[in-house]
C-alpha cells in the first residue's frame, strides 16, 4: 500500500467527526482491511508507522506525556491527509489536538485486529518506523 492508497482508505472510511476516540474509523478500517490480502494490512501498518514517526517532533509534542502524544498524533492522521500535511508545515496546527485531548488510540490497533481476522493469529511483526513517542531522534534534536 502506498501513501496515496493509505490516505484514500482513511478518507473512504470516514473522518472521526463525532468519534472522539477514533473507534468508528478504526472499526471501518479494520473491516476493509480484513476483507483484503494480508499485504494490505502490512502496507497500512507501514504507512501508519511512517506518518506517526513524521509527527514525532519537539514542535508538536513538547510537554505531552508519551501516550498522550502518541494518541494525539494518531488523531492527526485520522483527521486526514490535508490536516496531517498542514501540521507538518505548521506545527501550531497540532496545538488544538493536544489542548483538547483529541485522541485516536484505536487507530493503532487496526493492523493487529485486521491481521487477526484474516489469519486467526496475533500480529507479531514490527514496522520500519518506531512510532512510539520520542523515538524520532532527528525530530527531538536540539537545534
Amino acid at each position: 500500500m502506498n501513501e496515496d492508497s493509505f490516505w484514500q482508505l482513511i478518507e473512504e472510511c470516514g473522518a472521526p467527526t463525532g468519534d472522539p476516540e477514533g473507534d468508528l474509523l478504526a472499526a471501518a478500517l479494520t473491516d476493509r482491511l480484513a476483507n483484503g490480502p494480508v499485504a494490505d494490512v502490512v502496507g497500512f501498518a507501514e504507512q501508519l508507522s511512517r506518518l506517526l514517526f513524521g509527527l514525532d517532533r519537539r514542535e508538536c509534542g513538547d510537554g505531552l506525556s508519551g501516550d498522550a502524544f502518541l494518541y494525539t498524533r494518531a488523531a492527526v492522521v485520522a483527521a486526514g491527509r490535508e490536516v496531517y500535511e498542514g501540521v507538518l508545515r505548521n506545527p501550531e496546527l497540532f496545538v488544538p489536538f493536544a489542548e483538547d485531548l483529541v485522541w485516536a488510540e484505536a487507530l493503532l490497533y487496526v493492523p493487529d485486529d485486521a491481521y487477526r481476522r484474516i489469519t486467526g493469529d496475533a500480529w507479531d511483526r514490527g514496522t520500519a518506523y518506531d512510532y512510539e513517542s520520542y523515538s524520532n531522534r532527528a525530530g527531538w534534536a536540539d537545534g
